[in-house]
């Protein structure tokens, strides 16, 4: 792993779905995936109403801030500086990183996307970006016209020197691939929501094995 942001760990990164994590199951799917070992979560929902969004951020960054795990928010800088929360992920299409940073100050956490190409990746890591994000990897529901990545990617992304997450399509089943290729955190939707809370808190869990297991900074402990 590459210069971390000091609230970044490797690990599982859960990301909600107004499908999948509607309003009134989100809290309690989210506390499932925080209970079986999720280091950060984005609060991702695009069709909500400002009041509906704002609430439920408020609610989760309080949830997250209790189990020590930072919160970002998709593409709202503004929301996410409402309720505190540790950070944003940006988009290609979103704001720009430097709009983002004024809004939200220098510790701030921000994600930005690089599909499957190292040149956004360098783009965003001159502009000052926490980590990069790569994918799809495989089928994706929540991202079906993402472009594919390949694996080699990740690797390749490396000596950028920053943290690595993967995306697109990913479940407890084909994520080891993506981690022993580079990623320090492995971003899951519909690989980890869904089901009872105890479904989540085991998906939750596997990944968390998965990390321990595959990624360098937990091998000398193996």
């Amino acid at each position: 792993m590459g210069t971390l942001n000091r609230m970044l760990k490797p690990g599982l990164y859960a990301i909600t779905d107004n499908a999948l994590t509607p309003a009134d199951q989100l809290i309690a799917a989210v506390e499932a995936a925080l209970q079986g070992g999720a280091t950060l979560v984005q609060y991702r929902d695009k069709a909500g109403t400002s009041a509906e969004r704002l609430r439920q951020a408020t609610e989760l960054n309080a949830l997250c801030r209790q189990a020590g795990v930072p919160l970002l928010i998709n593409d709202d800088p503004e929301l996410a500086l409402r309720v505190g929360a540790a950070g944003v992920h940006l988009g290609q299409d979103d704001c720009t990183l430097a709009d983002a940073r004024r809004v939200l100050g220098p510790e701030a956490i921000i994600g930005i996307t690089c599909h499957h190409r190292l040149d956004l990746a360098r783009n965003a890591k001159a502009a000052g970006a926490d980590y990069l994000a790569f994918g799809r990897f495989y089928n994706s529901a929540t991202k079906p016209g993402a472009p594919p990545a390949e694996t080699s990617v990740l690797t390749e992304a490396r000596a950028l020197a920053l943290p690595i997450t993967a995306i697109g399509g990913i479940t407890t089943d084909n994520a080891e691939a993506l981690i022993c290729a580079g990623a320090d955190l492995i971003a899951v939707v519909g690989g980890l929501f869904g089901g009872t809370p105890e479904d989540i808190r085991h998906r939750a869990d596997t990944f968390t094995r998965l990390v321990a297991r595959h990624h360098p900074l937990f091998s000398s402990s193996n």
